[in-house]
């Protein structure tokens, strides 16, 4: 519960901007009606640089929830939790050890309509607030870097199946620093990787 608190805490400065973004949407005589979506995203993860010269992490899988809101019929914001896990058959604490990065992504999003058709290109960019727990073969917690500012792009086409409901294909790039603590020291992580997901879309 303590580590709940501290993340909500450290949080909301992002989740009270990105709610005023919303609220001033839904004021703005100008724009069109709300359409809003919820996304379910898995993808499969892939590493382009080591976390650090002693950790070469293997190919990872990822969940990722998110709920958007669109201003415009191409314009709107996002956000949402994801959980990432990779793999290093060895690293600077050991061997055999998995790392999970989690927390909260937001950011805005772009549509640019393909054909006459309601199947469009759809662009993302935004930021991360996101830790990484560092655990080993036997599911114990070795090392928790703490959150952090990071950063991603996404790209990707949008193909509706009903009225409702839409696919949403998709590749990404994402971009994460943080830095373990060992003792009375640290050792610097970058977590950089290349993301390959279907979006499962819900719009209501």
């Amino acid at each position: 519960m303590k580590t709940f608190l501290k993340n909500f805490s450290a949080n909301r400065t992002w989740m009270i901007g990105m709610l005023f973004a919303m609220l001033v949407g839904f004021s703005h005589n100008g724009w069109s009606q709300s359409n809003w979506s919820l996304e379910f995203r898995p993808g499969a993860n892939f590493p382009v640089s080591d976390l650090n010269n002693n950790t070469q992490l293997k190919t990872g899988f990822g969940l990722e929830g998110i709920v958007s809101y669109n201003f415009m019929t191409q314009f709107g914001i996002y956000a949402g939790w994801s959980w990432n896990k990779f793999s290093a058959d060895q690293s600077f604490a050991g061997p055999n050890m998995d790392f999970e990065e989690t927390g909260y992504t937001y950011g805005i999003q772009y549509f640019i309509p393909v054909g006459t058709g309601d199947t469009r290109v759809f662009v993302r960019a935004g930021g991360l607030w996101n830790h990484i727990e560092m655990e080993n073969s036997n599911g114990e917690l070795v090392h928790d870097t703490g959150h952090g500012f990071g950063w991603q792009v996404e790209t990707g086409i949008s193909v509706p199946l009903s009225e409702r409901w839409k696919i949403q294909p998709g590749i990404r790039y994402r971009s994460l620093s943080r830095d373990f603590p060992t003792g009375n020291t640290s050792v610097e992580g970058n977590l950089n990787y290349i993301s390959l997901g279907l979006g499962i879309v819900y719009s209501f």
